[in-house]
């Protein structure tokens, strides 16, 4: 798998880390915030999680796939780095909204069921992140982002 599909790899492991380090942060946030009702504490969670989330995913995707980008006399190809872009942000488009949704639901319903807000966050969390990656798996194939080398 990774020999063949190296690009996706690299891919998947940024998403993870960057659920680790939000799942860690969202879930001590929800824990101190537990004196917000419900709803606030679940909004209040999704936004920490979205900012840790999305920092470290866009720190590292950077990182991972800059050379990418360079042409041989040390210049960025502008041209590859906007399709890119727009494909990644397609996916991840695409993604965020069955992430969101699923996270918020499932960790309002955990706090009405009287989950610790930790517990809810993290249970929520983890379960929308496996509809996250399943999401951005099928999207990134069907965008083509790796397509031909790419």
């Amino acid at each position: 798998m990774l020999r063949r599909h190296p690009e996706y790899f690299k891919l998947n492991k940024n998403i993870l880390i960057a659920f680790a380090a939000s799942l860690t942060i969202s879930a001590i946030f929800a824990q101190l915030i537990s004196e917000q009702a419900d709803y606030m504490n679940t909004t209040y969670t999704l936004m920490v999680d979205y900012l840790v989330y999305l920092s470290t995913f866009g720190g590292l995707y950077y990182l991972s796939n800059k050379q990418r980008y360079l042409l041989e006399t040390g210049k960025v190809n502008k041209a590859k780095l906007r399709r890119d872009i727009l494909k990644i942000i397609t996916s991840l488009g695409i993604s965020e909204i069955a992430y969101a949704i699923t996270r918020w639901l499932f960790q309002y319903y955990l706090l009405t069921a009287d989950y610790d807000p930790y517990t809810a966050s993290m249970a929520s969390q983890t379960i929308a992140m496996a509809v996250y990656m399943i999401v951005i798996n099928i999207s990134v194939k069907m965008t083509r982002m790796y397509k031909d080398g790419n």
